[in-house]
């Protein structure tokens, strides 16, 4: 899944801008060869923002724009790429249809070589957002034990972020030749002061080619010419890629034809290793450890939409307050999040859309194969970052028997019940497996809310744990939530050996709320609760990774536990103003208090 460029060989349109759309409640369809009138729409962004009368609407609607073909193109192959609809998608071009697409977040490209006009082309997008059982992310399912945190939340998500809808990231336009590169993977190592860097690609093209690959930057200018379409280059004295120093490599690959090129892609490359050794994290062989937030692709207006100025402002915040990582919580971000944190240097745990699973009918079948889709499509696009570091399977899966949810752990915190359902360890195990042999470069985790009785972490590499204790549990007693925390994460480690990483921790607080002696909602108890968090995951060395929830106030659904419809867990407001937290947790990292 190449991002479109331009080059000497290749072209590219962004279709941002005004479209028209027209919502269907009654999903009574017909518009596949366009529609009259209807209602302006900004493309990307979200459709509930905009339109003040759909906020919580999340039912069908159709979206269309007219282009014409830029002069220079026929000839070569032409494909229109969505980076991101949600939730089900279905396009046609010029009446005629060019295919479905299930699933937010991801892109998904169709060729229309054979069905574009040279002027006067109408793209039509037929999207659904409807929540149901059988979608990953999966919803409506309010009140029902086991399978959902039993809130009723309006509209019914399963998850706890505003469910927004439309063409939220751009469409593009290229093209490519005939014979053209269709795939390129990079893995890179290390041998002592020496960097690995083994490549290889794959094109269309139906006769003899060669490649060659030309690797530029940091001192060296290295070129191999392959008939294999695989290569393998030694970089003497390598500049590592790391959060220090987040050196990159221009690669320029091309694809010949009696010494002449026919096609051309280039990409920046970091040369790193990641792994897992025992209970340490490695990056270049030296252990890490993970300082940062969960986020979300959340702001006035927009929703989820691309908004450019909002990731060099969230990196800004980044770096003003010592992080160093992020989790993609809980979709993956987009492709231009990922290629800026290859430049400044951010490690990434790149998650799937998988939020809120369950694992009885209705659906089981359906919602297991897409999240096989989400990890084929998520590591496709993402496998030559750098900054990638981790592949996470889903966040807070409702994996144990609903019986059994209070009774894991006696007093003296021993397990007294296994309790996870045999379809979701098997679901689980069988992603693993697939998410290695995709790709067996980097760690596979899982964010579990389970605890030590979460068996699916048998399977993975990293131990990843949500816990609000002090807050959902425990709640105003900071201390007695940490202490007991303390122990639970004693025994997960007992358990499994592995590297742990607490992937949420936080609590709501209202900007502005000040109490003292600290009390729930107040940005004191905030700055005690986070800073007490941070004390104990210091104090055991296994703890590779600590992901404060969250960086920023968010947009949820409306529920009596959610005041003005926010999440209000950000250490920054929605709008990126500091929380009392904010200086306390920059003080606390930066300094390494």
């Amino acid at each position: 899944m190449l991002y479109p460029q331009v080059s000497s060989t290749r072209q590219m349109i962004d279709l941002s801008g005004f479209w028209r759309i027209r919502f269907d409640p009654e999903d009574e369809g017909g518009f596949e060869s366009g529609f009259d009138g209807g209602e302006v729409i900004a493309v990307p962004a979200s459709w509930n923002d905009q339109i003040n009368e759909r906020r919580d609407y999340l039912g069908a609607a159709w979206y269309q724009t007219r282009f014409a073909l830029p002069w220079g193109w026929r000839g070569q192959r032409i494909f229109a790429r969505f980076n991101s609809v949600n939730y089900l998608a279905e396009v046609w071009l010029n009446g005629q249809r060019l295919g479905a697409h299930e699933g937010g977040h991801l892109p998904f490209v169709f060729d229309i070589t054979d069905r574009v006009l040279d002027e006067d082309n109408l793209l039509v997008v037929r999207v659904d957002g409807l929540m149901a059982p059988d979608r990953v992310p999966p919803g409506s399912l309010a009140g029902k034990p086991g399978i959902s945190f039993g809130r009723a939340d309006y509209p019914d998500t399963n998850f706890d972020f505003f469910p927004y809808c439309g063409i939220q990231r751009p469409v593009l336009l290229y093209t490519t030749p005939q014979d053209a590169i269709t795939d390129v993977t990079v893995i890179t190592d290390i041998n002592g002061t020496d960097g690995i860097v083994n490549l290889k690609t794959t094109h269309s093209a139906g006769t003899p080619l060669v490649t060659r690959f030309v690797l530029q930057g940091h001192g060296i200018d290295q070129a191999v010419e392959s008939a294999t379409g695989e290569a393998s280059l030694t970089v003497n004295n390598a500049a590592l890629w790391s959060p220090e120093s987040p050196n990159l490599y221009q690669l320029r690959i091309e694809l010949r034809r009696d010494g002449e090129v026919v096609d051309g892609y280039s990409l920046e490359i970091g040369i790193r290793t990641i792994a897992v050794e025992g209970d340490r994290l490695l990056l270049n062989g030296e252990p890490i450890k993970l300082l940062g937030f969960g986020r979300h692709e959340d702001f006035p207006v927009v929703g989820k939409g691309l908004l450019p100025a909002l990731i060099v402002k969230d990196y800004g915040l980044l770096r003003w307050i010592g992080a160093n990582s992020f989790r993609t919580t809980h979709y993956p971000y987009s492709e231009q999040m990922v290629q800026l944190a290859d430049q400044l240097g951010y490690l990434i745990i790149d998650e799937t859309p998988a939020v809120g699973l369950f694992f009885t009918e209705p659906g089981l079948e359906k919602r297991n194969a897409l999240c096989k889709q989400y990890i084929r499509e998520l590591i496709d696009r993402d496998k030559n970052h750098p900054s990638v570091i981790m592949w996470s399977l889903a966040n807070e899966p409702h994996t144990a028997e609903p019986e059994a949810r209070q009774t894991y752990y006696s007093q003296d915190f021993t397990v007294v019940e296994h309790s996870s359902r045999a379809e979701a360890v098997q679901a689980f195990k069988e992603q693993a497996e697939l998410a290695r042999a995709l790709d067996p470069t980097r760690p596979v985790t899982l964010v579990s809310h389970e605890g030590a009785t979460e068996e699916s972490f048998a399977f993975v590499d990293v131990v990843s744990l949500n816990r609000y204790n002090g807050w959902y549990t425990e709640s105003g007693q900071i201390e007695v939530g940490v202490q007991r925390l303390s122990r639970e994460i004693d025994l997960i480690h007992q358990r499994y050996g592995k590297p742990f990483i607490l992937t949420e921790f936080g609590t709501d607080t209202i900007p502005g709320h000040h109490a003292e002696p600290p009390e729930m909602f107040s940005e004191e108890y905030q700055v005690e609760f986070l800073s007490q968090y941070i004390a104990m995951l210091n104090s055991k060395p296994f703890v590779v990774g600590q992901h404060i929830w969250n960086l920023c106030d968010f947009k949820t659904s409306q529920g009596v536990i959610r005041m003005g419809s926010y999440n209000y867990k950000g250490v920054f407001t929605r709008d990126r103003r500091p929380k009392l937290a904010a200086h306390r947790v920059r003080k606390l990292w930066r300094n390494n208090e």
